[in-house]
């Protein structure tokens, strides 16, 4: 039976509760939403006591299903004011899930300044001083944790920025070669863990026993079908394990909608040189890893290990959307110089694409040059010690731009946009500025009928058809999300008329349940409507779900603008 174990923050005590009857039944992003909602006022202070951390596995942690070792945690975002649910691969999922627990809560907030960690262990939590880690980057306190308490234990750690309590900052996971390459990125959660004077929380499930399902014969074989549509789909099987994410970079330039130098062009003359092609002709050559899972069990393997032109580490996980961001945005060309700065993100714990938009606007307000990576790095390092620019980085792209007056900012509900312009793929549009979360791609990934003709087609430039593609990829991510199931199965889900049954299958085989495919979107709708109850108690209304005027703007190649009206909007989030 899997319980809920709450730690006070202020108190430094821990207590295990059976979950409620309503909960019972939840993981992933549907649990940590519900607890946001049923236990945070709307109105508080992100960073006061009022807030919670919630950190939750998905109902399919820590089994045999491929790819099921995703990550939620969930808040009242520092940067948005709304609710947020971030979501990433590493250990900690799978560990909790062995351990038998369903949720951990931080709660309160200590009154000094000293930071703590938490080790939780099949047997024991502890809550324990953590003075001599304050002050450390993720790079080295994950590989000190892992010295004293065993390799591929789960590690969640916050950076200097998370320390600073930075409305970009990050949680940082240990993927499984110890570094931080895995972030729960979006929306400050560090800084809410920052505020909990957490500086880490270590996961050992030494000792634990496998999840057994409850029809071991029957998750075998939804398991064996579920493996195969992932490996034979070309998306899952071919072309993420053979480029990364970064594949999608001379794809959507292609398409005319990569967001170029502040979103004024959807074309990079120099996308070639920051391309996924290029990224592993860099990696082959300097002998790095051109293919490696984020979490056990993955068989998509899009992460890979990035060298330096020494032929040393420097990053991993390096991902398309860090790429454009500290790119084509920034119009940066030069890879090495943009893994820098993916590597200092990690480090310091910022997430990437915040940062990326956030060192755009920088340029736009003349602080450094368009295009100069090195100043870029050097303005990146004044998080570390602290400084007024630093800071000011490091809280994001809109309080950059309030800093330096730039009207021309990117962002929905005080998140930056990701990589596609929502002009020219007008599904992923949508989603940015109906999202609860903020401009979030990955919560209704619009590009996939839009651009990559998975799942139908929907033309990116028009409007028809995209409010209806928004909504029901917002309702069908909402419950992968749930599962623990990676982002990237969407694209096998969609092109396989058994994708979402599948699903359904291992669910039903590991907990002797009848679902439907009907109750997993039921899933979808309710995470949603907890998501819009919470942001409406906070002061959310229509107007708050539209883009920036600045997208009011033809962009070229295509000459696209944004036409959707706020009513035609909350249509794609009547759920």
């Amino acid at each position: 039976m899997s319980k809920i174990l709450r730690i006070n923050t202020k108190e430094k005590t821990s207590v295990f509760e059976e979950p409620s009857e309503a909960l019972s039944g939840l993981g992933g992003r549907a649990l940590t939403s519900k607890l946001i909602l049923n236990e945070v006022p709307g109105t508080c202070h992100p960073l006061s006591s009022a807030n919670k951390l919630v950190i939750a596995p998905g109902l399919l942690a820590g089994t045999a299903a491929a790819n099921s070792g995703r990550l939620s945690a969930g808040a009242k975002s520092p940067l948005t004011g709304g609710i947020k649910e971030s979501n990433s691969g590493g250990l900690v999922a799978q560990k909790l899930a062995r351990l038998g627990i369903q949720a951990l809560v931080l709660e309160n907030k200590p009154e000094n300044d000293s930071y703590s960690i938490i080790v939780i262990k099949k047997d024991s939590v502890e809550i324990l001083p953590a003075d001599q880690y304050q002050g450390m980057g993720n790079y080295e306190i994950m590989e000190k944790l892992w010295n004293k308490y065993g390799e591929h234990t789960g590690i969640m750690s916050i950076g200097q920025a998370g320390e600073q309590r930075l409305k970009a900052a990050s949680i940082q996971q240990a993927d499984p070669q110890g570094r931080p390459g895995r972030a729960l990125g979006r929306g400050g959660l560090g800084a809410v863990m920052g505020s909990k004077k957490i500086k880490a929380i270590v996961v050992d499930d030494k000792g634990c026993d496998r999840i057994s399902p409850a029809d071991a014969d029957a998750f075998k074989a939804a398991n064996k079908r579920w493996v195969g549509m992932l490996k034979e789909h070309p998306v899952t099987g071919q072309g993420l394990a053979g480029f990364g994410t970064a594949i999608l970079v001379n794809i959507v330039n292609e398409a005319g909608a990569l967001p170029t130098k502040n979103f004024r062009s959807g074309r990079f003359d120099n996308a070639g040189d920051i391309s996924g092609e290029k990224m592993v002709e860099l990696i082959e050559d300097r002998g790095g890893i051109t293919a490696e899972g984020c979490h056990p069990g993955c068989v998509i393997k899009c992460s890979q290990v990035y060298h330096d032109k020494d032929g040393k580490y420097l990053t991993s996980g390096f991902e398309y959307e860090t790429i454009w961001a500290m790119g084509a945005h920034t119009t940066i060309h030069n890879l090495d110089e943009i893994a820098m700065l993916d590597r200092l993100c990690d480090d310091f714990g910022l997430d990437t694409i915040e940062t990326g938009v956030s060192l755009g606007i920088a340029m736009e307000g003349g602080l450094i040059e368009w295009g100069d990576g090195k100043a870029a790095i050097d303005l990146l390092k004044q998080v570390k010690v602290g400084s007024i620019k630093g800071k000011m980085i490091g809280n994001g792209s809109v309080f950059t731009g309030d800093a330096l007056g730039v009207d021309r900012v990117p962002a929905v509900k005080r998140q930056a946009l990701p990589a596609y312009d929502p002009r020219s793929v007008k599904g992923v549009g949508v989603t940015y500025a109906t999202s609860p979360m903020g401009a979030d791609h990955t919560a209704g990934y619009g590009v996939t009928a839009n651009i990559l003709s998975v799942g139908g087609t929907v033309d990116p430039l028009k409007k028809e058809g995209n409010i209806e593609l928004s909504k029901n990829l917002q309702i069908a991510t909402a419950a992968i999300d749930a599962a623990g199931l990676c982002l990237f199965v969407a694209f096998a889900v969609l092109d396989n008329e058994d994708g979402v049954q599948t699903i359904v299958d291992m669910l039903n085989a590991q907990y002797a349940l009848s679902l439907t495919p009907d109750d997993v979107m039921a899933l979808g709708r309710s995470i949603l409507n907890d998501e819009k109850e919470f942001n409406r108690r906070a002061g959310f209304t229509k107007f708050d779900d539209q883009l920036p005027e600045m997208f009011n703007e033809p962009v070229p190649p295509h000459n696209t603008q944004w036409d959707f009206t706020i009513d035609e909007l909350q249509e794609s989030i009547n759920f």
